[in-house]
C-alpha cells in the first residue's frame, strides 16, 4: 500500500482538503494533483497541507497541449505550460504529466512537430526547477483533439529528437496503451533510457459506455494489469502505481465508498 497513489480527479466530487483527510485515512500515502484543484489557492501552502496529511506528492497533472493553428497560439500554450512548471515547483511536485495535445484537422504530423518544439522551449526551464517532464501517450481514440501522441513509441521519438534529456520521460497509463502489441519492448526501451517516469492503472470496461468518463476500477475489465506492471517493475520501475479512474458511475456515489472500492481493487488486481 506505501506505493498506492490517487489522481484527485479520480475522487472528483471532493477538494484538495477532502483528499488531505480522506486519502491518508484509507492507507493512501500518494496524491497526483490536477491542476483546477489549485484554483484560488496558493500552492506552496497547498503542498505542505499535503505533506502535513501523510502524503507524497507525486506529480502535477496536467501540462501539455501544445499543438495550435497559429504561432501566437502555440506560445499561449508554451507560456502556461511554463506557468504549470512554477506551480508544480511551489507544491513541491517531482514532475509534470503531459498531455500533448492535438488540433482537428490538422495533419498529425504537423501536431507532433508541435510539440517537440513546445516541449523544447520549456525543457530548460523544467529543467533549472528540477522538474520532470511525463509525455502521456493517449489511445488513438484521442488523436483529433487531445493528444497527437499515441503510443509509446511516438514519445520515445520525441525523446530521442530533443537528445534524450534526463527531465524528459513517460508516462505509462494501462487505459491508453494496454493494446499495443509492442508494449513489453517500449516499456523494456524506457527502462534502458532511463524514461519510465510514471504508472497509471485503471481498468477498460466492456462495453463502455462513455470513453471518457466510464473508466473501470482495477479488475474490472479487459486490461492485463498485472502482467503490464510486471513488465513496468521488470524495466526498474519502483514508483508509485498512480490509480486514474474518471467516472460518471464512481463521481456519483458516496466518495468514502468509492475509496474503499478503489483500495480494495488495487490490493486484489494490482499488488
Amino acid at each position: 500500500m506505501e506505493k498506492l497513489c490517487v489522481h484527485t480527479m479520480t475522487t472528483k466530487p471532493w477538494s484538495l482538503d477532502d483528499c488531505a483527510r480522506h486519502y491518508p485515512a484509507a492507507g493512501v500515502e500518494g496524491i497526483t494533483v490536477w491542476r483546477q484543484y489549485l484554483e484560488g489557492r496558493d500552492p506552496l501552502s497547498a503542498g505542505a497541507m499535503l505533506r502535513d496529511a501523510g502524503l507524497d506528492i507525486v506529480a502535477l497533472c496536467r501540462g501539455g497541449f501544445f499543438p495550435a493553428k497559429n504561432a501566437t497560439g502555440l506560445q499561449a500554450a508554451i507560456d502556461d505550460n511554463l506557468r504549470a512548471i512554477e506551480m508544480a515547483e511551489a507544491l513541491g511536485a517531482p514532475q509534470i504529466v503531459l498531455v500533448c495535445g492535438a488540433v482537428p484537422g490538422q495533419p498529425l504530423e504537423e501536431s507532433r512537430r508541435q510539440i517537440t518544439e513546445g516541449i523544447a522551449a520549456i525543457l530548460p526551464v523544467a529543467r533549472q526547477a528540477n522538474i520532470r517532464l511525463a509525455i502521456e501517450p493517449l489511445h488513438p481514440m484521442y488523436a483529433d483533439d487531445r493528444s497527437a501522441i499515441n503510443t509509446m513509441a511516438q514519445a520515445h521519438a520525441i525523446c530521442d529528437a530533443l537528445g534524450s534529456p534526463a527531465h524528459l520521460g513517460i508516462a505509462v497509463d494501462v487505459y491508453h496503451v494496454w493494446w499495443d502489441e509492442t508494449l513489453e519492448a517500449q516499456i523494456k526501451l524506457a527502462g534502458e533510457r532511463n524514461r519510465l517516469f510514471a504508472f497509471h492503472v485503471c481498468d477498460w470496461k466492456t462495453p463502455t459506455t462513455d470513453l471518457l468518463n466510464d473508466r473501470g476500477l482495477m479488475g474490472e475489465g479487459c486490461i492485463p494489469i498485472r502482467k503490464i506492471k510486471s513488465w513496468v517493475n521488470a524495466a526498474g520501475f519502483n514508483g508509485f502505481n498512480e490509480v486514474e479512474i474518471f467516472s460518471n458511475k464512481y463521481w456519483s456515489m458516496d466518495q468514502n465508498e468509492y475509496l474503499q472500492r478503489i483500495t480494495s481493487a488495487y490490493q486484489q488486481h494490482v499488488l
